[in-house]
């Protein structure tokens, strides 16, 4: 096998990886358990957006890839959503509005991938994944983190704003599939 056609999908083997990781160092007592849950997250974002710059430039897309890719940054995000709320360091709702999105827009993508309809992904739904993407680094690195930049409120502001930004998202995503169902075959 090519290593370099194969690296996306290595890439992604790693983000999957981390999870268990994030889930074991996240309980360690201490600074430890910040700094350490923190970093694999970092590392877990770096190589979401690695693998996908990677397949790009190599041309180096496969079926695998385009199926793995997402599950890997939701099992991620959920899993370090679940954590966070466990630990009353992020809030229920807005964790409930963005795991509920992205099983929604899973679904609507599998359906519409069915019927050969392609929804690319917006600017807005970019920046709703930095936002989220920026508000659980800033949530696991928490109490952690220096006193003055206040990470618990940066993060859970910026989790709220991913929140609602996720609502308008999600709702773009359902129309579009909403358009499709509705459609008759009998053209």
């Amino acid at each position: 096998m090519n290593f370099k056609k194969n690296l996306p999908n290595y890439l992604t083997y790693l983000r999957i990886a981390v999870i268990p990781l994030l889930v074991m160092v996240f309980f360690l007592k201490g600074d430890w358990g910040y700094y350490l849950s923190t970093l694999l997250f970092f590392i877990a974002g770096v190589t979401d957006w690695l693998d996908g710059y990677v397949a790009r430039i190599w041309q180096a897309q496969s079926n695998l890839g385009r199926f793995l890719d997402p599950i890997a940054d939701k099992l991620l995000v959920a899993t370090a959503l679940i954590l966070l709320v466990e630990q009353e360091r992020a809030d229920l709702l807005p964790a409930i509005a963005i795991v509920c999105r992205e099983i929604l827009v899973s679904g609507l993508r599998e359906f519409l991938a069915e019927i050969r309809v392609s929804v690319p992904v917006s600017k807005l739904a970019k920046f709703k994944t930095a936002a989220q993407m920026l508000a659980i680094g800033f949530l696991l690195l928490g109490e952690g983190g220096p006193a003055w930049m206040h990470l618990e409120f940066l993060g859970r502001s910026l989790l709220w704003l991913a929140a609602g930004l996720t609502l308008v998202t999600g709702y773009a995503y359902l129309q579009t599939g909403l358009k499709h169902m509705t459609e008759t075959g009998d053209k």
